[in-house]
């Protein structure tokens, strides 16, 4: 067997190692952990082995991006100085040309579309070779990792020194936006997949309910006017005040309230609404909606108020604003009318305190939520004015009228998408 063939199997056998590592990366990405689990319940070795793989998801990306990157520069440089030693210094763009093809179709395309499709099944097979190879490849994995930090620690900034390199987050992302673009994810849980990624880049102060718009109990109100307002609302849990409408002293459950007027035979009046209060709870408004949906669980309440840097109360959040943020807006027959009213022209009429995530959800925009958060701060950011009713603004491509407002707070706004010219400034009209 001549030494070109001998080539020829090498680039074969980097090339099927090549496909080896991005169809288990895609499959130990999209497996199913819930069906790991019961297949390790029931004694089977290899999901016992998944899920160990799968506690340490920063090794195995890092496993795959030292592998594949070795194995595609190895077959590549082999296949570029056979293809010079038969065609001359050209042989080199013809290698690119023939590498990138063979790479991107049989390496990269198929095998990550075969395991996106059998994921399960992909991954039981291939756990024990990745064991193997995580394990082989560990100390390159590891000394890349120091070096990527030492280099970061060396540049100006130091908000990339605590990077990880091998974070599993953006391959998810990547995973789920493939799953969606073939049809194996539906859209509406894509969008789920990816708004829980999102959940360690939000801060409670994105979804709370801004002080203005809470629903809370004055504790010097008498015991009657306190069960008529916690009858006309439609929460279970309510903050209380006393003295100052900043000043919470406790939360009021209703089913606290329940158990209080069966204990006093259903008489109102004689009920000490501070003794049923639950102590309240001070969360900071820069807290990441991943940690505060941990905190909900773990202390086993619901409700927290949101305080600034200086301590002040800016609102409230509680978990089911933080479901919302996954699965999409939460509505029982208790709710009150939708804050998005379609109109004729289609365009749309909105509160002002409504969320521009909450919005972009419903209708499939785009609107940037960088630096605001609801609508009305948009417009205000936009336009840098306080508008006045019946301006009317163009920016991002759509088109935002305010139509109601109480003193400085823009409370109504009518927004168009529209396709404004290329060439065009975004301003008022």
């Amino acid at each position: 067997m001549s030494f070109d063939v001998w080539i020829l199997l090498s680039v074969l056998v980097l090339l099927v190692l090549s496909a080896f590592f991005s169809g288990s990366e895609t499959a130990l990405t999209a497996v199913s952990r819930a069906r790991m689990h019961a297949l390790e319940q029931e004694g089977n070795l290899r999901a016992q082995l998944v899920n160990r793989l799968l506690a340490s998801p920063e090794r195995i990306i890092g496993t795959v991006l030292v592998g594949n990157n070795l194995v595609n520069i190895s077959a590549s440089a082999l296949m570029t100085s056979l293809l010079i030693s038969w065609f001359g210094e050209v042989g080199v763009a013809y290698a690119t040309i023939a590498m990138t093809i063979v790479v991107v179709i049989f390496s990269e395309v198929l095998p990550k579309t075969y395991a996106l499709a059998y994921s399960d099944k992909f991954a039981l097979a291939v756990a024990p070779t990745m064991r193997l190879l995580i394990t082989a490849l560990w100390p390159f994995t590891t000394a890349i990792h120091f070096v990527v930090k030492l280099v970061l620690r060396l540049t100006p900034s130091k908000r990339d020194d605590e990077a990880d390199i091998l974070a599993a987050h953006e391959e998810l992302r990547g995973s789920i936006a493939l799953g969606e673009q073939g049809g194996v994810v539906a859209k509406a849980d894509a969008e789920m997949l990816g708004a829980i990624l999102d959940l360690k880049e939000l801060q409670v102060l994105d979804v709370m309910v801004h002080r203005t718009k809470m629903d809370t109990l004055d504790a010097d109100d008498p015991p009657e006017v306190v069960v008529n307002q916690v009858l006309a609302g439609q929460y279970s849990r309510l903050p209380v005040w006393r003295e100052r409408p900043d000043n919470f002293i406790g939360v009021l459950h209703t089913k606290d309230l329940l158990a209080a007027l069966a204990h006093n035979d259903w008489k109102p009046a004689t009920i000490d609404i501070a003794s049923i209060l639950t102590p309240p709870w001070f969360v900071p408004d820069t807290t990441s909606l991943q940690e505060q949906l941990g905190q909900f669980l773990g202390r086993r309440v619901q409700l927290a108020l949101v305080v600034d840097e200086y301590g002040e109360v800016q609102g409230l959040v509680t978990l089911e604003d933080i479901l919302e943020e996954i699965v999409g807006q939460i509505s029982d027959e208790h709710d009150t009318e939708t804050q998005i009213k379609p109109q004729a022209d289609g365009a749309v009429s909105v509160e002002g305190t409504m969320a521009i995530r909450d919005l972009n959800r419903a209708m499939g925009w785009d609107l940037p939520d960088e630096a605001a958060t609801t609508i009305a701060g948009l417009v205000m950011h936009e336009a840098q004015m306080i508008p006045e009713i019946g301006q009317a603004f163009t920016f991002h491509g759509y088109r935002f009228e305010v139509v109601r407002k109480q003193r400085n707070r823009v409370t109504g706004v009518r927004v168009r998408r529209v396709t404004p010219p290329e060439d065009a400034d975004p301003g008022a009209t």
